[in-house]
């Protein structure tokens, strides 16, 4: 009897284990027949980008995703099975991130020959808006943003640093900063031409100089919010007119972190289809055991180092559930 009380807590936890695996295969099928059926019925190929932060472990350590090379291998080969005239659909979400991959993917969307069709239901900022100048049309959801594309230079806006090495006596300026404005300026220019390249056959060639320009050149901060109507004036090929089905998409990829929702809500109406009790975040064009979301770092170095000050500690794990 000792020897079972002693073992008891390797049970319980091999216990749990193994019911949070069998809970989790369910889930994801049950996330694969909905995005199989939407994508199905759109007749397309639907690629999520989507970033959230996502627990590591059994502890559930927060794990802030970005988007690395193999993310673009995958949304890659994504584009490399599509037909080539099967329309190209994809869900952005995500506050921006590394340029290597972004780039790359954003010239795969390019190259397909089939319609491209880049979905905002929040915000795709930075390197999110670098993808969505791939394609031929950008449909933002009501209050939905775009970002401004201006590359960060060891945490620090590349455009600030080019203006204080030029603002500066030289001789009262460290060699760091040189360097920094330095690789900052090439940056900026080759940001600039990578856009015009994304938007060549979507706007005149006149207009895709004047856009690059913009979103490039530090005239904004970085996480500066450009709406529609502000999109709309610089010449982007921006629609209002998002799909029901795509903005119900996005109830499938939520923060698995959190617990507890910080907003809640009661409908007027019940709806018309009931949302999973609970959702996993997966992404892809035909999810598979395994997936992982494509995302992107902070565009705020800082919140790599430190928590958000407005976020809640969170509570031990034997008292989750407590009011």
């Amino acid at each position: 009897m000792e020897a079972f009380f002693g073992a008891l807590p390797i049970l319980l936890i091999l216990l749990f284990i193994f019911a949070r695996n069998i809970a989790n295969q369910q889930r994801h099928a049950e996330l694969v027949n909905k995005f199989t059926k939407i994508q199905k019925k759109r007749k397309s190929r639907i690629i999520a980008i989507v970033h959230r932060q996502e627990p590591m472990g059994l502890l559930g350590i927060p794990m802030l995703r970005y988007i690395d090379l193999n993310d673009a291998e995958d949304v890659l080969e994504a584009i490399r099975k599509t037909p080539p005239n099967k329309p190209l659909e994809f869900i952005l979400h995500t506050p921006g991130g590394l340029v290597l991959p972004a780039v790359q993917i954003a010239r795969a969307i390019k190259a397909h020959p089939g319609k491209k069709t880049v979905f905002v239901p929040h915000y795709a900022m930075s390197g999110g808006t670098l993808i969505a100048l791939a394609a031929d049309e950008i449909v933002l959801s009501e209050h939905a943003v775009l970002g401004p594309i201006d590359p960060q230079i060891g945490g620090l806006p590349a455009a600030s640093v080019v203006r204080v090495a030029n603002e500066k006596p030289i001789q009262n300026t460290d060699d760091y900063t040189l360097v920094l404005a330095d690789v900052g300026a090439m940056a900026i220019t080759q940001l600039q031409k990578i856009a015009r390249e994304l938007l060549t056959g979507t706007v005149s060639e006149n207009a895709a100089i004047g856009i690059a320009e913009q979103l490039s050149s530090g005239r904004w901060t970085h996480d500066y919010p450009i709406a529609y109507g502000e999109a709309k004036e610089l010449g982007l090929n921006v629609s209002r007119d998002m799909p029901k089905d795509i903005m119900e998409m996005m109830a499938l990829f939520p923060d698995s972190l959190r617990r507890t929702k910080s907003v809640r809500y009661i409908e007027d109406e019940p709806a018309h289809a009931a949302a999973p009790d609970h959702r996993v975040t997966l992404t892809g064009y035909q999810p598979q055991p395994g997936a992982r979301s494509f995302s992107y770092g902070p565009w705020n170095p800082k919140e790599l180092k430190n928590p958000r000050a407005h976020e809640e500690k969170r509570k031990p794990f034997w008292r989750r559930g407590e009011d």
